[in-house]
């Protein structure tokens, strides 16, 4: 029976070869992508302290957040549960770029729970912010590169979720809901629970105008054509809603024109990150997948917690879970080179380092285990005619 001290903590995993090297090719990969699009490396801290770490944006992550004290003078720390509100203070103090920034960051988070039972709680967290742009046309940077990573993941069956969350923050604010009662109201619509919202008018809890109103809300998801639906529901209520609309509708045409091909729905009901996005929402998912692929979205002025209010924008995913729905190969040549111990034989050392510069994989045995099995290697080095050659491994 194996012993309970080997378990790892639920919904905290490893990885070993072959496809631990299948998922570094894959980082190699994606941070090549990101330099090619202009987007420069981050690497934050895998702990800060609290006061920096649940700023801002951070709120949102206070229950996912594990939390120690500081051994060294008391103060209380958290390990990252998200690199967002990292890399705005990054961009707000640490580089405090004055014009448009871009920036890619990809390393291991810890959750105390799983965004969905049975999830990961340890993800290793993929994603890029554009801070310092304020234009639709830096979100739809943000989507292409998010579509991008996709798409060198070797996932190709994709569709296209938008949202925004201006819609219902403006029908909340119009039905003057108190900030105690709001996040009653936010869990039953997240949950497009019609009946909660039934429940909560015959409770007196909400008015007929708000409750008819976020019924709406709730039914707005479906193909990018109900944004028919929704002006012709809310448009004229508010100045901020028409906006939305027209930013949703806008972003809409600017992806069906760079990608013809991909289906593309809206929800307006979706307000994962709500507290701390701002507008536009977008998530990718792949058929029959319960999860969102990657999820993005804006949230301006979030850096004002740090001093610096600058629009933002950008997305991220879990590596892990692309790389085990991707068609992603790692293009290193399988197989290998054997060959015998020999740490006096110059000739031998100058050939093995020769083979290694030129990018082969050398294994070389001991005096005590010279055998090939489990070496993982297809070929053998010999000395024939005193020279060394590269031979096939037989058998």
């Amino acid at each position: 029976m194996q012993s309970k001290r080997w378990l790892l903590p639920e919904g905290v995993q490893e990885t070993v070869p072959p496809e631990s090297w299948r998922l570094e090719a894959a980082r190699r990969a994606l941070l090549d992508l990101y330099w090619r699009w202009g987007y420069e490396l981050i690497r934050p801290p895998l702990i800060e302290y609290l006061d920096s770490l649940l700023t801002g944006a951070g709120h949102e992550l206070d229950l996912h957040t594990f939390k120690l004290t500081d051994q060294l003078n008391g103060r209380m720390m958290g390990v990252r549960s998200d690199m967002t509100t990292q890399a705005t203070r990054i961009d707000a103090h640490r580089l405090a770029a004055t014009g448009p920034a871009r920036y890619c960051y990809i390393g291991s988070v810890l959750r105390t729970r799983p965004d969905e039972p049975g999830g990961s709680r340890s993800p290793l967290q993929v994603g890029v912010e554009k801070f310092g742009d304020g234009h639709l046309h830096s979100d739809l940077e943000i989507v292409s590169l998010m579509l991008e990573t996709l798409h060198r993941m070797g996932i190709e069956r994709t569709y296209l979720d938008l949202g925004h969350v201006a819609i219902y923050r403006r029908l909340v604010a119009l039905g003057g809901v108190s900030a105690e009662f709001e996040p009653t109201l936010f869990d039953v619509v997240q949950r497009k629970s019609r009946p909660d919202l039934d429940r909560l008018l015959a409770d007196g809890r909400v008015d007929h105008e708000l409750h008819d109103r976020l019924a709406t809300l709730i039914g707005l998801n479906g193909p990018a054509e109900l944004l028919q639906d929704a002006r012709a529901a809310l448009g004229g209520l508010d100045d901020d809603i028409d906006r939305a609309l027209d930013e949703t509708a806008a972003m809409v045409a600017l992806i069906a024109s760079h990608y013809p091909d991909m289906p593309l729905f809206v929800d307006l009901a979706e307000l994962r990150g709500y507290r701390y996005k701002t507008g536009l929402l977008f998530a990718a998912f792949a058929p029959g997948l319960g999860r969102e692929l990657a999820r993005g979205g804006r949230y301006d002025n979030v850096g004002s917690a740090f001093g610096r209010p600058r629009p933002a924008t950008g997305f991220s995913a879990d590596l892990n879970l692309l790389a085990a729905l991707g068609e992603f190969a790692d293009d290193r040549p399988a197989g290998g080179i054997f060959a015998p111990p020999g740490n006096n034989d110059e000739s031998l050392l100058a050939e093995i380092r020769r083979l290694r510069a030129s990018g082969e994989r050398v294994v070389v045995a001991t005096p005590d285990h010279t055998e090939t099995f489990g070496s993982g290697c297809d070929r053998i080095l010999k000395q024939i005619d005193g020279a060394w050659q590269v031979r096939p491994l037989q058998g």
